[in-house]
Order: C-alpha cells, then sequence, then structure tokens
C-alpha cells in the first residue's frame, strides 16, 4: 500500500501525548512522521533519541517531526520521560494510520513469523505534499538523512 501523498485530505487521526485526537491534515507543515515498531526497544529507542538530538535543528529548519507507534498514550509518556526525548509521539492504538500508511505488515525475526509495523519515515512539505520516504529504515544516520532532506525543502 502507498502512503498518502496530501496530508490535507488525509482524514485520518492519532492520538497525541494528552489523549486528545491528532487529524494529519490539521499538523504542522513541514512534517517529518516517522513510523517504528515498539516503544523502549534497542532500534526504537536509538531512533527516538537521534531524532531528539536534531530536535532544534529540525525546529531551526521550520519542520516538525512525529514519532508514531501502535504503543499507548501511557506507554509512550513513560517512553518519553524516560529517554527525556524532544520529539512528540503519537499512538495509533486502532492501527488505522498504520494500514494507510502501508506500514503494518509481516515481519520476520529469529525464524518467527509475526504482524508488525515496518520502521520508516515519511516527510511531507509545506503544501502537504509527500517530498520523500524512507522504507525498511536502518537507524544509523537515519535521523541526520531525513534532516539534509528536510533542510532542502525551505531551498524550493
Amino acid at each position: 500500500m502507498e502512503p498518502p501523498t496530501d496530508l490535507s485530505s488525509a482524514d485520518l487521526a492519532l492520538t497525541g501525548a494528552d489523549g486528545a485526537p491528532l487529524r494529519l491534515r490539521d499538523l504542522p507543515r513541514p512534517l517529518v512522521l516517522y513510523f517504528y515498531p515498539k516503544d523502549d526497544t534497542p532500534g526504537c529507542t536509538r531512533e527516538a533519541q537521534d531524532f531528539s538530538a536534531l530536535a532544534d535543528r529540525f525546529a531551526a529548519a521550520g519542520v516538525a517531526v512525529l514519532g508514531v507507534s501502535r504503543d499507548t498514550v501511557a506507554k509512550h509518556a513513560k517512553f518519553t520521560a524516560k529517554h527525556a526525548l524532544a520529539v512528540p509521539l503519537a499512538s495509533d492504538a486502532d492501527g488505522s494510520v498504520t494500514e494507510a500508511f502501508g506500514v503494518w505488515g509481516e515481519k520476520q525475526l529469529y525464524g518467527r513469523t509475526y504482524m508488525g509495523v515496518e520502521r520508516a519515515t515519511f516527510l511531507f512539505d509545506a503544501d502537504g505534499q509527500l517530498a520523500q520516504a524512507w522504507r525498511k529504515v536502518k537507524v544509523p544516520g537515519h535521523a541526520e538523512a531525513v534532516l539534509a532532506a528536510a533542510e532542502t525543502l525551505r531551498d524550493t
């Protein structure tokens, strides 16, 4: 499944840290929307810390960053506090957004097959148009690559 290419027409909602709905079409733009499998696992922690370390630079570029997983708002709150994360996280507990973005699917680990969230990142420009997508993300260096792409948005 292909992700929505225009946030303006994306009638999808996540749950924000305060428990209130976050409609994708109402989120600030430009926007980095990164999907990750699970709070407080090694790769997901590293990714959230990497985006948090660059939060000031994303802000200076005028780009919002939002992390999304199927974990609950309460679990996100513990994860954020434990690791002093500087990027907001949103919950997709019902899976509607992860499915709409095509990041929910079959995965394999140690010979076991299961359903889960694919690590993926989507960059939307100031008009809400999909500017770039990264699928099957490897964490080392990823946040820096996304920042570099985000910084080019202001040059276009």
